[in-house]
């Protein structure tokens, strides 16, 4: 999974999986974790440096995606993620082949975590009614 530091470089990531080369070793990519670098080296403190393009990350990791993670922090009054488009993110996965199952997770403040999954499993499902 992407989750933090090196494993949210993209390539970087790719490289150590096909170093692996099993077929049992893959990715996660999750929509929402691209901190490369934090503040002063903590591990959960503020974000210093971010991978460049999420979308593009996604697109690199999604050929050895064993799961998806759908990831969201707060979303608009018409319930779209304010920081993801998930019709993007969905087309990417749909583009690569993949058919596996997407988790759900949500890291806002503003919802309760209830409210949060279910926002989130509602946007993957209007999402989904529009990729190609």
């Amino acid at each position: 999974e992407n989750h933090g530091w090196l494993s949210s470089d993209a390539p970087k990531l790719m490289e150590a999986i096909a170093e692996v080369g099993m077929d049992n070793c893959g990715t996660l990519p999750d929509f929402g974790n691209w901190c490369i670098k934090r503040k002063e080296g903590e591990n959960w403190g503020e974000c210093e440096e971010t991978y460049p393009d999420k979308y593009e990350g996604i697109q690199l990791l999604m050929p050895a995606a064993k799961a998806v993670s759908a990831k969201s922090y707060d979303f608009d009054d018409k319930g779209n993620e304010t920081s993801i488009d998930y019709t993007r993110m969905l087309q990417i996965v749909k583009d690569a082949g993949y058919s596996g199952f997407i988790g759900v997770e949500y890291e806002g403040n503003r919802l309760s975590e209830e409210e949060g999954l279910l926002a989130t499993k509602n946007l993957l499902i209007s999402a989904a009614q529009k990729v190609n």
